[in-house]
């Protein structure tokens, strides 16, 4: 399924192969937070989505679990802004923007994270609807 849309979407993208099921356990168990269903889906088809600019749209699983332990364990990311604990990073484009998954009342949904000025704004309620704007749209969607 995510392969044929990604596929249809943006046909240069690069797909890695599968993730390993224990890497998605990974994720849950290291970062203590629930891997979205859609993402471990796309995940258990492709580990990771870049485009042709080399922005990695969707990180591997391990980039995942390393990103965010990086993140929360940066003495100078807790002075700089709100706690990122309750974030699950998994894609960036350039300038540094990062998406994550947060989880609202209504369940999970995208946002940006604006690194320089910690802007955190909900951009996509569903990965499928991420991936459109990010292949369609390039990299500045979000900041619209």
């Amino acid at each position: 399924m995510w392969r044929e849309l990604i596929d249809e979407l943006y046909p240069d993208a690069e797909l890695a192969e599968p993730a390993e099921e224990g890497e998605l356990a990974r994720i849950e168990t290291d970062l203590g937070l629930p891997l979205p269903w859609e993402l471990a889906s796309l995940l258990r088809e492709v580990d990771g989505v870049r485009n042709s600019y080399g922005d990695d749209i969707v990180w591997p699983a391990a980039r995942i679990i390393h990103d965010n332990l990086q993140a929360r364990a940066d003495p100078d990311y807790s002075v700089l802004y709100a706690p990122l604990d309750l974030l699950l990073f998994f894609g960036d484009t350039d300038l540094g923007t990062q998406f994550a998954y947060v989880h609202t009342d209504y369940g999970p949904g995208i946002v940006y994270w604006d690194h320089h000025t910690d802007r955190r704004r909900l951009v996509a309620a569903q990965l499928s609807d991420y991936l459109v704007r990010c292949f369609r749209y390039g990299g500045q969607w979000c900041r619209r």
